[in-house]
Parts: C-alpha cells; sequence; structure tokens
C-alpha cells in the first residue's frame, strides 16, 4: 500500500552526519590513519610499560647503594657490573642457569617429539584426546601447586621412592637434577602443543612418500619431518628457555642448595637495588644471543 502522506518541507529530516560516521569516512579514506588507530593501544604497551621498565631497570644497573644507609644512589657507575665479573660464585650462577635452561628445552624436544609422532599419525581419536588432555593438564593448576607437587614427589617420603624402593631404587631427591625434572614438568606444554599441532599439518602422503623411497622410520623423521617441524620446536624452545631462565621458585622448592640467577637476583632487590638490576641483564643478554643465534640460522623466517 503506497504512503500518500504528504511532505513535510517545512521541517525536512536532518541529514547531518554524526561524529560516529564521520569517523567512519574519515578512516575509510586515509587506510594509514586506520592502522596507527588499531596499533596504538599495543604500542603503549610496549613502549609505554615493557621498554620503559626495561630501560628504567638498566639505568638502575648504573647505580650505587650507600653500604650504611642501604640507599639507592643515582649516578653513573660500572662497579656492579665488575662486582659480577669478578665474583666466582656469580659467574657459576649464571652459567648454571644458562645451562639448566638448555638442558630443559633439549630434554622437553626430545620428549615432544616421539609423543606428537605418536599423537599426531599414530594414535586413534580416542587416545588422541586423552594425550591432548594430559600435556595441557598441568596449564590447569597454579604455578606454586604444580611446584609443591613435585616437591612432595621427589622427597624422601614421596610416591617415587615408594615406588623405586622395592628394586632397590631411589629417586633424584632435592638438587640439580630435581629442578631440571620441575622445570621441565612445568613448561613442556609449551613445547609439546606447538610439535604435536606442527604434525598434524604434515600432510600423510609425505610419509607414503619416504616409505615408497626406502626411507626407514628414523631416516623420515630425520629428513622429512625435523626439518618441517623446526619452525615449532624453535617457537617452543623460546618459550622453555626463557621461562626456566627467568625462574627461581622451582630452585628454593626443590633444589636444596642450587642457586639459580632469579634466586640471587630476588636476594638481592631489597638489599640491593642496582645489583639486582645489573643481574637482570644477564638473562636478557642471553635471550638476546639465543634469539641472535637462531636468526644466523634462518628458522625464524619461518615462523
Amino acid at each position: 500500500m503506497l504512503d500518500t502522506r504528504p511532505i513535510d518541507t517545512a521541517h525536512p529530516p536532518d541529514t547531518t552526519p554524526t561524529a560516529g560516521t564521520r569517523l567512519a569516512t574519515l578512516l575509510h579514506a586515509h587506510p594509514r590513519l586506520r592502522l596507527y588507530g588499531l596499533l596504538s593501544l599495543p604500542l603503549a604497551w610496549m613502549v609505554g610499560v615493557y621498554l620503559m621498565s626495561l630501560a628504567l631497570l638498566l639505568m638502575t644497573a648504573f647505580w650505587t647503594t650507600d653500604p650504611f644507609t642501604s640507599k639507592v644512589i643515582p649516578g653513573f657507575t660500572l662497579r656492579n657490573f665488575e662486582n659480577i665479573l669478578t665474583t666466582p660464585p656469580y659467574l657459576r650462577t649464571a652459567a648454571r642457569t644458562v645451562g639448566v635452561a638448555l638442558l630443559v628445552t633439549l630434554v622437553c624436544a626430545v620428549l615432544a617429539l616421539p609423543l606428537g609422532v605418536f599423537m599426531a599419525k599414530v594414535a586413534s581419536p580416542r587416545w588422541r584426546s586423552f594425550l591432548a588432555m594430559a600435556i595441557t593438564l598441568p596449564l590447569w593448576a597454579g604455578y606454586l601447586v604444580k611446584v609443591f607437587a613435585m616437591r612432595i614427589s621427589l622427597g624422601d617420603t614421596g610416591p617415587v621412592n615408594w615406588l623405586l624402593s622395592p628394586y632397590g631404587l631411589s629417586g633424584p631427591g632435592y638438587g640439580l637434577p630435581a629442578v631440571v625434572l620441575t622445570l621441565t614438568y612445568l613448561w613442556f606444554p609449551f613445547m609439546a602443543l606447538p610439535v604435536y599441532t606442527a604434525l598434524r599439518q604434515i600432510p600423510p602422503n609425505l610419509f607414503d612418500a619416504a616409505a615408497d623411497l626406502g626411507a626407514g622410520t628414523w631416516r623420515t623423521l630425520r629428513t622429512v619431518v625435523l626439518p618441517l617441524l623446526m619452525p615449532a620446536m624453535i617457537a617452543g624452545s623460546l618459550f622453555t628457555f626463557s621461562l626456566s631462565l627467568g625462574d627461581f621458585i622451582a630452585a628454593q622448592f626443590v633444589g636444596a642448595k642450587v642457586q639459580m640467577l632469579g634466586t640471587v637476583i630476588n636476594q638481592n632487590v631489597n638489599l640491593n637495588p642496582p645489583l639486582a638490576a645489573a643481574l637482570s641483564v644477564v638473562p636478557i643478554l642471553a635471550v638476546g644471543l639465543y634469539l641472535f643465534a637462531i636468526r644466523r640460522t634462518g628458522a625464524l623466517k619461518e615462523l
């Protein structure tokens, strides 16, 4: 039915664009401005919070602490770095921390590869779901809960010794091996999940082609699977290495007398903040060198 009502020419409708319409038109006409708007909040966080906090940390590393009043004195001195480089316990602790982080990364990679192959190419859907849940299960609990669970498990009266005692064996107890085991337990999902996801994306016909060309299981893993998995393993190693490098609570719970770099930093946060800031530069440099070594291999281009 046609609308036969007369048009009110004395009061025409308001066609003035609203502020939202003008903004949408402006953003549509200037794509670069739209890009800047999308990146403004992430950049503000990255520059204003993350980079500024690192800059302040580096600035504090060149300050000193009054030995009598424990008051931080602004200035510029290399005394803190000289103290680190000339004190053998600091050097041993830094080397131990980097070694533990590398060992945890290696153990996670060695465990993630066969598990990922089994889950992606061998296991039934039911087993695959169960193993995926088992891998992510540590992520469901709090950090302290997981570390405390490892402390109970590895104790003298814990379940590990209870299971091994009938065979005349005993668990590792508290110490450096317990720290490696605990950190592997904590960060293994960050390696296993990328490896499993990458393996799921490998076409099955590649395995068939390798078998047709006479390649065995290990040769197929070495020449076909590992090159395709390298970006995923590198992505996982960035997490396992950096997280292990900065951890210190695990060493306090299961490390007995083992000192990690994070432990020393935590001990000096209130006593000598400039020294703690200088010690914090060590893991930053270690992660930077790790990224540089990965970049030299060209693996970052595949991420």
